[in-house]
């Protein structure tokens, strides 16, 4: 067989346009915002009923005691296999159901799925609901075809990305869902653009900082110790020692965008002091705590014992160097960088494809945020892994955000041609 056996694929594919917008649509409707973690089991229910309808086998796989599961916010995954009947390998596509907040700056309903000139808006449209609707198709397609696949194909829709991915990637990596016994090669439909392919992400390290001090009346601070502004010290070390260090960083990953090539900190909350009363009237008392989150974003080329060296060095040395200054520090989350060699099969079938599908040599990149890779990658010893979308990557998280129609349609006759290639060893 040779690439002509997929005309009949793409045609399918290219007539499905509408059903395209309409799982897409559908899918968004459901608010997954995490946390808390809303209506996971209504969206994978859809998923699992659409694709059982299809042939597939289908199992919901609750993350019993991950954080956030409970009565009100369970988080549930579903994982579907189809079996051709003949030997060969597992392709696994693994999307993420839940979508972060909204936040302020819409002009469209953020969960209305609005169709508008080419494109669909929407709160997890691009991040990642667009990718994991152009999979589900593109596999649809190439099942209805008629070709005679080899192997299996799996697909998954998987709780708490946002949050680490502990209650659904990293789970069913536990249990063994993304063992090599089970899965030869996974593709990640994260929005990475359509014509590249995403080999692997820098690391992270989360962490929470807490400064003490002694509660006292605000109309008479020197009886007592702000917290707030020994964090305030905190800060200004971390401005003037640790982001001077981290631009002087770069990598050899093909991270993207440019600014990511370097090491970054993002300083995510500070909360200090009691918080306020009626009307929103401040506490009169001197701040006795402060916490920081700082999320820390780390080469291939750092240690993580290092990354963690610097910034508890700069906390021990202000232990001793300033009056009263006191604190805990708290490890949240950790990542080791993960990245696929670009020679790997899923790569070299997945350029491939974009090349005779899109007319280009796809660039190879890695991404500057984590995703459930380094779940597949870490827990699973599973390294035939990549993201590859049809989300852009720079709307991700945004006020407005939307997919492109055209690009699901090209993304899920890439993801198509790409799973032909492994299922069936013609991998170049």
């Amino acid at each position: 067989m040779g690439e002509q056996s997929l005309d009949k694929t793409f045609e399918l594919i290219e007539k499905s346009e509408v059903a395209l917008v309409r799982l897409c649509q559908d899918l968004i409707r459901f608010p997954t915002v995490n946390p808390p973690g809303n209506d996971y089991q209504a969206c994978v229910e859809y998923i699992g009923n659409r694709l059982k309808n299809r042939g597939f086998t289908v199992e919901y796989i609750r993350a019993y005691g991950a954080p956030g599961d409970c009565a009100d916010y369970p988080r549930y995954n579903v994982v579907a296999r189809y079996e051709t009947g003949r030997q060969g390998p597992c392709v696994h596509f693994n999307s993420h159901i839940d979508v972060v907040e909204t936040g302020d700056g819409w002009t469209k309903d953020p969960f209305a799925a609005e169709l508008i000139d080419g494109k669909i808006y929407g709160r997890g449209a691009c991040d990642m609901k667009g990718g994991l609707a152009a999979s589900i198709i593109a596999v649809e397609a190439l099942i209805e075809s008629g070709i005679e696949l080899k192997g299996a194909i799996e697909i998954s829709g998987t709780a708490d990305e946002e949050s680490g991915g502990l209650g659904g990637v990293a789970y069913l990596a536990e249990k063994g869902y993304f063992s090599k016994d089970r899965v030869d090669h996974v593709i990640i439909p994260e929005p990475l653009n359509v014509d590249r392919v995403c080999l692997g992400h820098r690391g992270v390290w989360w962490a929470e900082i807490e400064t003490h001090g002694r509660i006292a009346h605000g109309s008479m601070p020197f009886l007592g110790d702000c917290a707030v502004r020994h964090m305030g010290a905190v800060m200004t070390e971390f401005e003037d020692k640790l982001y001077p260090a981290m631009a002087a960083r770069y990598t050899s990953m093909p991270v993207v965008p440019e600014g990511a090539k370097q090491s970054t900190l993002n300083i995510n909350s500070i909360h200090g002091g009691q918080e306020e009363g009626n009307e929103g009237l401040p506490a009169p008392c001197v701040p006795d705590s402060c916490r920081m989150i700082i999320d820390r974003r780390f080469l291939v080329e750092e240690q993580l014992d290092d990354v963690k060296g610097e910034v508890r060095e700069i906390l021990a040395t202000l232990a001793k160097t300033r009056d009263g200054f006191k604190y805990e520090i708290r490890d949240m989350l950790e990542v080791i960088p993960s990245m696929t060699d670009e020679n790997a099969p899923v790569v070299r079938a997945t350029a491939k494809a974009i090349e005779e599908i899109l007319g280009k040599k796809p660039d190879l990149i890695c991404s500057p945020g984590t995703y459930d890779q380094k779940h597949i990658d870490r827990i699973g010893n599973l390294q035939d892994c990549i993201a590859y979308g049809p989300g852009i990557l720079e709307l991700a998280h945004q006020p407005d955000e939307y997919v492109v129609v055209e690009d699901m349609i090209n993304s899920a006759k890439v993801m198509a041609s790409a799973a032909y290639k492994l299922l069936m060893g013609e991998v170049d």
